[in-house]
């Protein structure tokens, strides 16, 4: 049976190919160190298990739920946001919960996109962003990140190209890879692009919290809602990735529209797992000081490894990753081969988020610190 035209055009994830491969080596006797991904380590805040335990007891726990998420959920998400960004949500229409924000990208693409719609996507980006706009048979138009402007769009060089077909445009801040931060001034000048081109302007923002003092929300911008949207996740500020509990924000036509594709594919998030979000939210700020002290002393050891490798870095970058630029002239694909093999230490090749990221490495914080150690012992 041939498979359908569409998949023609994407690969299957690097890290879900890659990974198999670590497994490998690791079935062989290899001790592997995986830098590579960003799957926190780290337990969820305390209470969170126990509301999820508690919650199968409960007359609903193993019934259909609602497309929309719990109630409470849809207001622990719109407090969040008012706590942490200072954006006022109406948690009745303005919330979607989603199974991993992850899928959002999808559900979105599929809300929004007709085939032969141009999308503009990141160079370097989240991959899924290119891989999805294919699937749904939309254009994608790649826009170039670069070092010199610390990862922000040239609007100016945008502006100067024919933006008739653009009907969505992908934004990622804090960005992966580069962990570089838009300011609050930058956020305006995107939604005032997005407006004077009649974009819808979709900012996936997972880092927000993470070894960032300054979270921004593309939604804090006045009059946003008209034109944007707003991903965000519990996997990383909670350590729940595999929980799969994620949020889109936005205004209620654009949500209802998404709800539209999303009620169509599946039935409801389990019970359970929306107790323990609830939870989560509900947390206070000593879990998110606790947290990052633990990844800025994994970062510190991370700092040490990128030297070891002769790569130069951004101190001032946040998320879960340090973007590390390797000696001119060499290949990451070829360098990340070779510590797999030589020295059993599993990092990112910057390549695989766009060919802006040649040259560079993506080094992960999601591993314990004394195995970051051991690696630099091993270098």
């Amino acid at each position: 049976m041939e498979v359908a035209t569409r998949l023609h055009a994407v690969e299957e994830y690097y890290f879900s190919t890659k990974l198999k491969e670590v497994r490998a080596l690791k079935a062989q006797g290899s001790p592997i160190i995986n830098l590579g991904i960003g799957s926190p380590d780290l337990d969820p805040p305390k209470g969170v298990v126990s509301a999820l335990v508690n919650s199968m007891t409960e007359a609903s726990a193993n019934s259909y739920q609602s497309y929309q998420g719990l109630p409470e959920l849809r207001l622990g998400m719109a407090n969040f946001y008012k706590k942490h960004f200072n954006v006022l949500v109406n948690s009745d229409t303005e919330v979607l919960p989603l199974m991993g924000s992850k899928e959002g990208i999808l559900h979105i693409s599929m809300a929004f996109l007709n085939p032969g719609d141009e999308v503009l996507i990141p160079n370097p980006g989240y991959p899924t962003y290119l891989s999805v706009t294919k699937l749904v048979e939309a254009v994608p138009v790649l826009y170039e990140l670069k070092a010199k402007n610390n990862w922000f769009p040239d609007l100016d060089t945008l502006e100067q190209q024919d933006l008739t077909k653009v009907k969505l445009m992908w934004v990622n801040y804090p960005n992966m890879p580069t962990g570089a931060k838009a300011s609050a001034e930058q956020l305006e000048a995107l939604v005032a692009f997005a407006k004077r081109h009649d974009i819808l302007l979709v900012n996936d923002n997972p880092y927000s919290l993470i070894l960032n003092n300054e979270p921004l929300s593309l939604l804090a911008v006045e009059g946003a809602k008209a034109v944007c949207l707003e991903l965000n996740s519990l996997s990383k500020t909670f350590n729940l990735a595999g929980w799969r509990v994620g949020m889109v924000i936005g205004l209620d036509s654009h949500i209802k529209a998404v709800l539209n594709v999303k009620s169509n594919m599946d039935s409801g998030m389990f019970y359970g797992i929306q107790k323990g979000a609830i939870k989560a939210l509900d947390v206070s700020d000593d879990w998110l000081t606790t947290l990052n002290a633990e990844y800025k002393r994994r970062r510190t050891a991370i700092w040490e490894l990128a030297e070891r490798l002769n790569c130069t870095y951004n101190k001032n970058a946040s998320g879960l990753f340090v973007w590390a630029k390797l000696p001119e002239g060499e290949d990451s694909e070829l360098v990340v081969d070779r510590l797999l093999r030589e020295y059993h230490i599993f990092v990112a090749p910057g390549l695989i988020f766009g060919s802006q990221g040649r040259g560079y490495l993506r080094l992960s914080l999601c591993a314990p610190l004394k195995d970051i150690q051991t690696a630099i012992q091993r270098l």
